[in-house]
């Protein structure tokens, strides 16, 4: 039986889509601006990535596929920024080129992943209602939306997100969200307990941030538990890393980027391209692929049932 086609847009290094691969579906076009990430997922998942301006994107160049998925750059939106949330950012307007996209390829479903602060706050809470969610409903489609968090799907994080699926009107079949699956979320320790304690370049990305520790309750600067999943791994700040990487329990250093990754539950032998920081910001920008997975599943549900 052939795969479910899928294309993903604002891939990254491909979280996103490792979930759907692994769920039995085919990436038939990827595509990213960042030259880094690109060069992640070439080396990890495909070469059916390209590495373009989306706004330069021609969608006659993107093959037919039956689910468009992405999540397109938080920046503006995300409640890490704190006072820099900013509803202007130009980031903010990427969602009207998965739009373009959306409505050019008219697959019979989508997915848009993005950080909850997207509807968190009366500015932009309008504005996710008043104007993300009418531009793709006016490309066709019923709208449903949640907010998951990744630590039920065993994620050992801490993350929740806003999951928008969208069906085609002239689709029956409804695609649900998932259900949580773990009672207990899976822990810290879990996670990366048998990694060196210290950066050893031996081990594929354990190495990391040399950034002094500060904890001031800040992000970035916060003591985290052992026995708690991890707060959020986030992608802001300059391609140095810096105070956004979380510092280890011990207090010694930061998190590795093999250590971030892990906690985004990446396997090991998915190796990150670029410096450090780049890196960092990779994992940071990524979905889960666990719970990728767990949302794929969903749509492989239906879709089995719907060629």
């Amino acid at each position: 039986m052939n795969k479910v086609k899928v294309i993903s847009l604002f891939s990254g290094c491909g979280g996103l889509d490792l979930g759907f691969i692994q769920a039995g579906f085919e990436i038939v076009f990827a595509n990213d601006i960042d030259k880094e990430a690109c060069e992640s997922y070439q080396k990890n998942i495909g070469n059916h990535i390209l590495c373009q301006d989306i706004y330069t994107l021609e969608t006659d160049k993107i093959p037919n596929a039956d689910i468009l998925i992405g999540g397109f750059p938080c920046l503006g939106f995300t409640i890490a920024n704190g006072k820099n949330r900013n509803l202007n950012s130009h980031y903010n307007k990427l969602y009207l080129e998965y739009a373009r996209v959306l409505k050019a390829k008219s697959p019979k479903y989508f997915l848009v992943e993005n950080v909850a602060g997207i509807q968190s706050g009366e500015a932009f809470r309008e504005h996710f209602y008043n104007e993300i969610l009418p531009t793709f409903e006016k490309c066709g489609y019923i709208l449903k939306h949640t907010i998951l968090n990744a630590s039920d799907y065993g994620v050992a994080q801490n993350r929740k997100r806003v999951i928008i699926i969208g069906q085609r009107l002239d689709i029956k079949q409804e695609v649900e969200f998932p259900k949580p699956i773990v009672k207990t979320p899976k822990t810290l320790r879990e996670a990366i307990f048998d990694l060196p304690l210290d950066y050893d370049e031996n081990i594929a990305n354990h190495t990391g941030s040399k950034h002094k520790i500060n904890i001031n309750g800040y992000v970035g600067n916060r003591i985290l538990a052992w026995d708690k999943p991890a707060p959020t791994i986030t992608g802001r700040g300059s391609r140095g890393g810096g105070a956004v990487i979380h510092p280890h329990p011990n207090l010694h250093r930061r998190l590795s980027v093999r250590e971030c990754a892990r906690i985004q539950s990446f396997e090991d032998d998915f190796i990150f391209c670029g410096s450090n920081g780049a890196a960092y910001a990779q994992i940071g920008n990524a979905v889960p692929p666990l719970m990728s997975y767990h949302i794929a599943k969903e749509f492989s549900k239906v879709l089995n049932n719907n060629p």
